[in-house]
């Protein structure tokens, strides 16, 4: 139904109204250097996720106000920190991967630093050019195994490959996420395209008939795979792991593949031109210290990038390491989506 033109003008006239009070409404430049604006995603920036308990901790070593900016899901933070590219209005951008630094890398959005100590404190695998790009562009912060996850209670037997996702004992019993909004959605076109190459669209096809829904991010997906809407979900090989340590259930089990996993390495990046740059500095340094990096593996249920200290007993028992990681040109990412949202009909 169409508006009429009266709705229309006052419609216009409260954007414009709203506008002003955003603008009479920004922080001073003094505050705003008292304070670190970090683009990220919700299950970080979330109640059960790290952030209130970084933002803590943050503001007892620095003095600094921590400000985690919950965009949706990674690559929506991504996408903001690329629009916003000739007004920045971040300090810093977290949740890039692997999977999306060839992109911010092209963008222009980052600048480099190297955070103190980082040689020492950063695994060494991490740091190689085929993880974030190299430069330290992007900071390696933690990292796992995209893997489908399994509901043990459910009435059809686990999968043992991504080849027997496509047998119709699965049809609508496979929970995805959308690999234009979501880092674990891509991470799983990521691996179907490592694993089927050429005969990626051929996969496709095959796997179609199979997804109940593709949501647009980890979340909402893991939330409907754990409200027992479907037994199969795309997630980390260490999300069960949660199960264990707080409800004491291992009713959800990480399936490892032989055709091998890929892996996801999340980072972090100073934007240029940055408002605050000097405390956009002081975050990166903190965020790979011993007491930033022990609050990830209980919270962000991810493998920390340094590994100075020992995991919780939960990962030895619920996060299976794949026994084989596959790589793939993330370069090509965006040829990979196209060719799945052109079988998707998306």
């Amino acid at each position: 139904m169409k508006k009429n033109t009266f709705v229309k003008f006052i419609s216009v006239s409260m954007a414009f109204a709203a506008l002003l009070v955003s603008c009479k409404s920004k922080k001073t430049s003094e505050e705003r250097l008292n304070e670190v604006v970090v683009y990220t995603y919700d299950s970080f920036a979330g109640e059960w996720g790290p952030g209130p308990e970084l933002v803590k901790l943050f503001k007892e070593k620095t003095g600094y106000t921590l400000n985690l900016v919950d965009c949706g899901d990674a690559v929506q933070a991504y996408n903001r920190a690329v629009l916003e590219k000739k007004d920045v209005q971040a300090d810093v951008v977290l949740g890039i991967d692997n999977n999306l630094a060839p992109k911010a890398l092209k963008e222009g959005i980052l600048e480099s630093y190297k955070p103190l100590e980082a040689d020492n404190k950063v695994l060494f695998d991490l740091r190689h050019e085929k993880s974030l790009g190299g430069n330290w562009n992007l900071t390696p912060y933690d990292y796992g195994y995209f893997a489908i996850i399994y509901d043990t209670q459910s009435s059809v037997p686990a999968p043992k490959s991504l080849e027997d996702l496509t047998l119709p004992v699965y049809e609508k019993k496979i929970i995805l996420m959308d690999p234009r909004t979501s880092t674990p959605g891509l991470g799983f076109a990521s691996w179907t395209a490592a694993v089927y190459g050429e005969k990626l669209s051929d996969y496709w096809k095959a796997l179609k008939p199979n997804i109940l829904t593709m949501t647009s991010g980890w979340s909402e997906g893991w939330g409907m795979f754990q409200n027992g809407e479907a037994p199969l979900c795309i997630s980390y090989n260490t999300s069960p792991a949660y199960n264990v340590e707080y409800e004491n259930n291992d009713r959800y089990v990480t399936l490892i593949f032989d055709e091998g996993h890929v892996m996801q390495v999340e980072g972090f990046g100073l934007l240029k031109n940055a408002p605050n740059k000097k405390g956009a500095k002081a975050f990166m340094d903190f965020m790979i210290s011993i007491d930033a990096q022990k609050v990830l593996p209980l919270t962000q249920w991810m493998y920390p990038a340094n590994h100075g200290f020992n995991l919780p007993e939960s990962y030895k028992t619920a996060a299976p390491l794949p026994t084989k990681v596959l790589e793939y040109d993330a370069s090509k990412n965006d040829d990979y989506v196209q060719t799945i949202m052109d079988v998707l009909g998306k």
